[in-house]
C-alpha cells in the first residue's frame, strides 16, 4: 500500500484532533465532584405536598447522568415530608433531632442515628416532633 504526502499530511492534521477531543472528553467528565453544603442550600417547602419551610442541600445536583440522588433535608417545626408512595429504594439518615416517621400508616419515633430503608411500594413520610429541627441524609435510585 502506498501513501502519498496529501494521506501524511492528512493524517499529521487529523491524529492529533482525534487525541484532543479524547483528552477534551476525558476532562469535561471528572473521575470525582465535591459539594459543600454552604453553597448548595436553598429554602423549599416540604416535599411530596408536606409545606412547611425546610432547608434543601441536593449534592451533586448539576452533575448529569447520576445513577445516585444524596441530599440533606432539614426539616424545620411545622414541616414535613409529606406521605407518598415510593417507587424505588430510598434511605433517610437521621443526622440530629427527633422525628416521626410514618410508614405504611404506622406512626414510628425516629431520631438522631436511626437509618431507615423504604422499599418500592411502600408509602411514607416523616416530620419533626416537637420544637427542634430534624436534620436527615436522604439517597435513593434515579429512575
Amino acid at each position: 500500500m502506498k501513501i502519498n504526502n496529501r494521506t501524511l499530511i492528512l493524517l499529521a492534521l487529523i491524529c492529533p484532533l482525534f487525541f484532543l477531543l479524547g483528552f477534551i472528553t476525558k476532562q469535561s467528565q471528572p473521575d470525582y465532584y465535591i459539594d459543600h453544603e454552604k453553597g448548595i442550600a436553598v429554602d423549599e417547602p416540604g416535599p411530596h405536598n408536606g409545606g412547611g419551610k425546610t432547608t434543601a442541600y441536593p449534592f451533586f445536583g448539576d452533575v448529569k447522568n447520576t445513577k445516585l440522588t444524596f441530599r440533606k433535608r432539614v426539616l424545620h417545626p411545622g414541616s414535613s415530608i409529606g406521605y407518598h408512595l415510593q417507587t424505588e429504594q430510598e434511605v433517610y439518615y437521621i443526622i440530629s433531632g427527633n422525628g416521626e416517621l410514618t410508614m405504611n400508616g404506622k406512626i414510628i419515633p425516629v431520631t438522631t442515628g436511626d437509618a431507615i430503608l423504604t422499599m418500592p411500594g411502600s408509602s411514607h413520610g416523616l416530620k419533626p416532633a416537637g420544637s427542634d429541627d430534624l436534620a436527615v441524609l436522604i439517597a435513593y435510585e434515579n429512575n
